[in-house]
């Protein structure tokens, strides 16, 4: 009888182990509700330095707006007139640790900081002095990529086109966590506009984590996934034979105690 109470605590242990392991593998608290936003709206990214932005500037005559433009091969200064401007490659516009682009016949434009919305209106108003319409500029962030690593099905470095991509959504491009990652302890390794680096300890599990400051994610960002425990000791055991036949061993006897016992 004591040996039965023995066998029944510690299938009861087991179990309990799997009860908390299944919660913390479901993402969002296994939808719990979640709490309304801070009414911030909609997120918005914001221009840092290395980013590369490609600015268009549109007029009823292309000719106006050709001097707004650098291409591939064109030295600064140098006109569009007569190089095919309709079928060449535009240059992409570096910002650089100062957070500003050298733009042709503006010069340096300020746009660190900037939503790519604000950057159209800032280099709209300023082309205004030198055209006689208003011009249609449009702004994009052409290098815009984030990083997975550690526990997900297929790690790597990933571009974004629309400047808007959460935690969730990086985790999917690749391929999604295994079911030996930490879904509790995800960490966010960030650098900032002033080179400032960060890690942020994320819990995936948790509903309100779509309310956090973090649930976006920047340029450059780098998601890395921890593997679970389990994850580490059966790349131990793989990595050495005599242990893993020795957990074997440990299970065979476990189940020949439970099969006597039960007779």
């Amino acid at each position: 009888m004591n040996r039965i109470n023995v066998i029944f605590l510690f299938v009861l242990s087991l179990l309990a182990t799997g009860c908390m392991s299944y919660d913390k593998s479901v993402y969002l608290g296994g939808g719990k509700p979640v709490e309304s936003g801070d009414g911030r709206g909609l997120y918005e990214y914001r221009v840092m330095p290395k980013d590369e932005l490609t600015i268009t500037v549109s007029t009823s005559d292309p000719e106006v707006s050709a001097p707004f433009y650098r291409k591939i091969g064109q030295v600064k200064g140098q006109s569009n007139q007569g190089q095919g401007f309709n079928n060449a490659k535009l240059l992409d516009y570096l910002v650089d640790n100062n957070g500003n682009i050298d733009f042709p016949v503006l010069g340096m434009v300020k746009v660190g900081g900037l939503t790519t919305r604000e950057c159209e209106a800032l280099i709209r108003s300023k082309l205004q002095a030198h055209l006689s319409e208003t011009p249609t500029v449009t702004v994009r962030v052409s290098n815009f990529k984030v990083s997975v690593l550690g526990e997900v099905k297929s790690p790597g470095t990933y571009p974004v086109t629309d400047e808007r991509i959460n935690i969730f959504q990086a985790l999917s491009l690749a391929g999604d966590m295994t079911l030996l990652s930490m879904r509790d302890d995800v960490e966010l390794l960030r650098e900032d506009a002033s080179g400032n680096k960060q890690v942020i300890h994320l819990d995936l599990t948790r509903a309100d984590i779509v309310n956090s400051d973090y649930y976006y994610l920047q340029q450059n960002d780098i998601i890395y996934v921890k593997p679970t425990k389990a994850r580490v000791m059966a790349n131990s055991m793989s990595n050495n034979t005599s242990s893993w036949i020795s957990w074997v061993s440990l299970v065979a006897t476990i189940a020949s105690l439970v099969v006597v016992s039960l007779r």
